[in-house]
Parts: structure tokens; C-alpha cells; sequence
């Protein structure tokens, strides 16, 4: 599910005798590559290769919201939003579906990019090389509350404590729930979310990754949340709410003071918009 939380990328074309420049502020500034390896940069080199084309040299600006290593999509944001900007440089003949292909393909999976670059709630599969996408409707005023820890979660680390086997009664409990949160979504019954946010296949292996994460869940549904789950792989916790967002956040800080947990608390909502040109 596409977040209304941004990053910005500027991109400026230079003369052909220079190289490419890249810059990164705000998130990641001082950490994320700052050259021809950068996420961003290798994205849009990734266009113009299915272009067959050289791509020319540019300077690439990209002011960052999004943190990192948090669960809320950091790379799927760069590859989305780089893929955008190099289809709206080179006169934009890729279609929001070839874009979606190539940032599966830069990614690994299509599970985060394609909401970033379709925006709204996607469901996605993929059957061999082919992807389906369904978009899911999302009820009005739902909100998310974030909390957003200091402590980072790696990818890596997340998908090393999982098993590798599971009890068919988990798998059964998680699918009914996958089922339940769809419909809940689509016909606009929000109250179905407590029970269609409970899991039972990645949550409690990767609970002492991150052991606060049950007490910020509780308190938050404790304050009015529909319901409350780690955002990806962690560290966030997100809350969905329709209403008392500012208890829930309220709550969910106090939760995170009482254990010791540094972060910071993000109010925002669902977004109908993917990665897309301003200007």
C-alpha cells in the first residue's frame, strides 16, 4: 500500500563532455551511494538499457523522506522513482505496466514496487514471468499512524530468523486473513481490519528482532486503531485508523518511552498516486 511519504528527484541534463552527479539530502545523506552506483541512477541506466540507448549524463538531486531499513519500501521508492524520471527524460514510451516489470525486475519481487509505482493498495502475483495486479479499493478517511524506532531492521536479518517450513493450521489462519483483508478493503467494512491484521508466518520470528513491537501494536489498538502490524519487515510499526490518529500516535510514543525504544511518530494516509513527474 502506497504511504503518503515522498522522496524528490531532480534531474538535469549535462553537456556530454561531463559526468554524471549524484546527491542525496535528507535520509541516507551520507550513507546511500553517492555516484553511478547509487539505486536511483542504476534505475533510470536500467530504462534507457531496454531502450537500447546510452543514457546521456545528468545530474541526479534526490531529497529523501522515506528512511531506511525501516519496512516502508526505501529501494522500491528509488527504483520507482528512478524508472519515472529516466521515461520522462527519454519522452516517456514506457507505459506504468513496463515500469512495474522493470522495477520487479531490479527488485527482485514486485511486492513494494508495485504500489510504488501504481500507488493505492496492490494486490500482486507473479505466475512464472507474468505479473497481475489488482488494485484494491480503500476505504475513505482511513489513516496510518507510524512509529518509526531509531533501530534498523535489514532485510536480510528479517528473512534469516523466518522458518523454513510452516503448520498448515498458520497457513490457513494468515489466508483467511489475507481473504478478509481484502474484502474488508473493498466493500468498505473497516472494522474487519483487527482480525484481518493478525499473522501468524512472519511476525512472532521476527518479534525478538525488535521486541517492543508487540506493546506498540497493543497500544495502539489499544487507543482506537483498527488494527496494527510491523510494516514489511520492520522496524516501523503501522497502525491503520479511521478517526483518533493523534491518541494513537500519543499512545504509541508513550509505549515506546516506557520501553526505552527511541523513534519518532508519522501521521499520514493511503495515496491513489505512485512515483509521477511534477514537472
Amino acid at each position: 500500500m502506497a504511504l503518503d511519504i515522498w522522496n524528490t528527484i531532480e534531474v538535469e541534463l549535462l553537456p556530454n563532455s561531463a559526468g554524471p552527479s549524484v546527491t542525496v539530502s535528507g535520509e541516507g545523506a551520507g550513507e546511500l551511494q553517492a555516484g553511478p552506483e547509487n539505486l536511483v541512477y542504476r534505475s533510470m541506466e536500467f530504462l534507457y538499457h531496454e531502450l537500447g540507448q546510452t543514457m546521456p549524463p545528468v545530474s541526479v538531486s534526490c531529497k529523501n523522506e522515506i528512511p531506511l531499513a525501516r519496512g516502508l519500501g526505501s529501494s522500491a521508492a528509488a527504483i520507482s522513482g528512478g524508472l519515472a524520471a529516466a521515461n520522462a527524460l527519454s519522452g516517456g514510451e514506457f507505459s506504468s505496466r513496463d515500469l512495474l516489470e522493470m522495477a520487479a525486475t531490479i527488485e527482485g519481487h514486485p511486492d513494494n514496487v508495485a504500489a510504488a509505482v501504481m500507488g493505492g493498495l496492490q494486490l500482486v502475483v507473479t505466475e512464472e514471468s507474468t505479473l497481475y495486479t489488482v488494485p484494491v479499493s480503500i476505504p475513505a478517511e482511513i489513516h496510518a499512524v507510524l512509529f518509526i524506532p531509531e533501530v534498523r531492521i535489514a532485510t536480510a536479518d528479517a528473512r534469516a530468523v523466518l522458518p523454513q517450513q510452516l503448520s498448515v493450521p498458520d497457513a490457513v489462519h494468515n489466508m483467511a486473513r489475507v481473504a478478509l483483508l481484502v474484502a474488508g478493503m473493498a466493500t468498505n467494512h473497516p472494522e474487519y481490519l483487527e482480525v484481518a491484521t493478525q499473522d501468524k508466518l512472519h511476525q512472532p520470528y521476527r518479534q525478538p528482532l525488535f521486541p517492543a513491537m508487540k506493546l506498540l501494536m497493543k497500544a495502539a489498538r489499544d487507543a482506537g486503531a483498527l488494527g496494527a502490524f510491523l510494516s514489511g519487515s520492520g522496524s516501523t510499526v503501522l497502525a491503520l485508523t479511521k478517526g483518533r490518529e493523534m491518541t494513537v500516535a500519543y499512545e504509541m510514543a508513550e509505549a515506546a518511552r516506557q520501553t526505552a525504544v527511541e523513534g519518532t511518530v508519522k501521521v499520514t494516509q493511503p495515496t491513489s498516486l505512485g512515483a509521477h513527474l511534477l514537472s
